[in-house]
């Protein structure tokens, strides 16, 4: 018999499973990757909406160096403008705070929305939630550049589309994360969502290009083709993304699995058995005090766990002040809502940045503001490895806080050195500032969405994720409003500002850094390497 061809010997080499699991961690990878992709235009076409203008000895208005195009090609002719230097009503003096009031209205409406989006999407089909919102999102982010192309100048007009643009996008991070949560077990859960988390930096690098690309010609087009990408994401997402492993008949972990046995509508999985000396303790007050929105549970199960047939869908879905009770949510979502303050305001301000400070034109500002996130992916990635090694999610964000807080005093001084000094810094910067967010949002809330105290109610995943990342985009919808704001005095100030946002967050996450020093896992609820109980 002929040997199988080295191809045909790989694919068979991986199990079905395997192939599903691998699938869904793409899928749901390039999926939270376009709602990124589509979040990055605004902060590129910023430099465009107010270009810096000199006035010429003829009376005639010239451009600056950081609008270099505008010698090259004229500019768009704006009918409500006195000149040609940027877009009404962003050509005032007072841009700035516009620009800033811009991101607070997407930022914030995400922030509130997330506080729902958690709850109603535990209740609908993940698959039929997340199409809706990626389909809207896709639709507003176009509508924000067809201003463009009707010369439109109505700051109401890009407000309103900024605040439902938010409210949609809250759609996307609840849904892909519990679906990767459903796929994946908690072994090694730090590296798998460090790496899938990169989808973060990824998609804000393809934002940042694709803006770029069109954003000094015609920049409706930044804004329209991401929207487009969105929606067709959106299309895929419906046609293909499959909830939860069961649907498909796959195991629940990509490591070892329980062998469960079949009964009716349920299946009953046996669990190592408790001694007696455990089963005459009291219950923990932390696991007392949780479950079900209804505060019944049962009693000590020694030895079978009953789960519904349909992987917990049995279960009441847990309510908002009970996700609270988890022990560590409040924490860590305190402490994402510095981190994300000082992340979210990079992303929408540092192209504006380096355009005033190392004197680019927009595109050139664009495409060397991804080095950050770049840096980004790096630092999710080693936050997610280091986590798992140590055996200590909030020790290792609060030493990357700590490392993060000088680093960024460093980038306001050296980065005004020339165009190594600010590459090397935003490397460094990303990885810093990303890492503790990253690993909050993923595999810290995964920890804490399967926490020990809700006995394997899978419903709470969705509301934990949406708390916690719901409470740091209020910090990313202060951030940028605050960059705004405080610029016109010194990007110093805005570099101050951020460190001391940085302080906050290590300072939330001290009780939880004793807490792990002092009994090694019991943070997020779960001891490391995680098993199954």
């Amino acid at each position: 018999m002929a040997q199988l061809p080295p191809g045909i010997r790989f694919i068979i080499s991986f199990s079905r499973d395997q192939w599903y699991r691998a699938f869904i961690f793409i899928l749901t990878f390039l999926l939270y990757a376009s709602f990124h992709l589509s979040r990055k235009p605004i902060s590129i076409v910023k430099g465009e909406l107010h270009s810096y203008c000199t006035a010429s000895n003829d009376g005639k208005v010239g451009f600056s160096s950081q609008s270099q195009k505008a010698r090259a090609a004229p500019a768009h002719q704006l009918p409500d403008n006195g000149t040609d230097c940027g877009w009404a009503p962003f050509d005032q003096d007072n841009y700035q705070q516009l620009l800033g009031a811009l991101d607070y209205s997407f930022l914030c409406a995400y922030a509130i929305g997330m506080y729902l989006s958690g709850i109603i999407g535990e209740r609908l089909p993940i698959r039929c939630y997340l199409t809706f919102g990626m389909l809207a999102s896709g639709a507003f982010t176009a509508l924000f550049g067809v201003g463009y192309f009707y010369n439109i100048h109505s700051f109401g007009f890009y407000v309103i589309t900024q605040i439902i643009n938010g409210l949609v996008q809250t759609t996307g991070w609840p849904s892909v994360v519990t679906c990767l949560g459903n796929w994946f077990g908690k072994g090694r859960r730090g590296l798998i969502m460090g790496v899938w988390n990169s989808h973060t930096s990824v998609g804000n690098i393809l934002g940042s290009l694709i803006a770029g690309y069109w954003v000094s010609t015609c920049w409706g087009l930044s804004f329209i083709v991401p929207g487009a990408i969105v929606a067709a994401m959106g299309i895929l997402c419906f046609l293909f993304l499959i909830e939860h492993p069961k649907d498909i008949a796959c195991s629940s972990s990509p490591a070892t699995h329980l062998r469960g046995y079949e009964n009716g509508a349920h299946r009953f999985w046996p669990q190592k058995p408790v001694p007696a000396e455990e089963r005459s303790k009291p219950p923990d007050p932390e696991m007392q005090r949780l479950l079900l929105s209804d505060g019944k549970h049962s009693g000590h199960q020694n030895h079978v766990v009953v789960l519904p047939a349909d992987g917990g869908g049995g279960m009441a879905a847990i309510s908002f002040t009970g996700a609270l009770k988890i022990p560590g949510v409040i924490e860590f979502s305190l402490c994402l809502l510095f981190a994300k303050l000082v992340s979210y305001t990079f992303l929408f301000w540092l192209p504006l940045y380096i355009t005033n400070v190392d004197h680019l034109d927009v595109k050139k500002a664009g495409e060397l503001s991804t080095l950050f996130d770049v840096g980004g992916i790096f630092g999710g990635i080693l936050a997610g490895v280091i986590s798992d090694r140590l055996e200590k999610r909030a020790s290792t964000c609060g030493l990357m806080l700590l490392l993060a807080a000088p680093t960024l005093y460093a980038f306001s001084s050296i980065s005004r050195m020339g165009l190594e000094a600010t590459i090397a810094m935003l490397l460094l910067s990303g990885a810093l500032v990303s890492g503790p967010y990253a690993l909050i949002t993923t595999a810290v809330s995964a920890d804490l969405g399967t926490h020990k105290s809700l006995k394997g109610n899978s419903h709470a995943l969705a509301t934990v994720t949406a708390i916690i990342d719901g409470t740091g985009s209020v910090g990313a919808a202060l951030g940028p409003l605050l960059a705004g704001l405080i610029s016109p005095s010194g990007w110093n100030n805005v570099f101050y500002m951020l460190m001391f946002a940085d302080a906050c967050a290590l300072l939330f996450l001290i009780r939880l850094i004793h807490k792990e020093l002092s009994c090694p896992g019991s943070a997020t609820g779960n001891q490391v390497p995680f098993k199954e109980h």
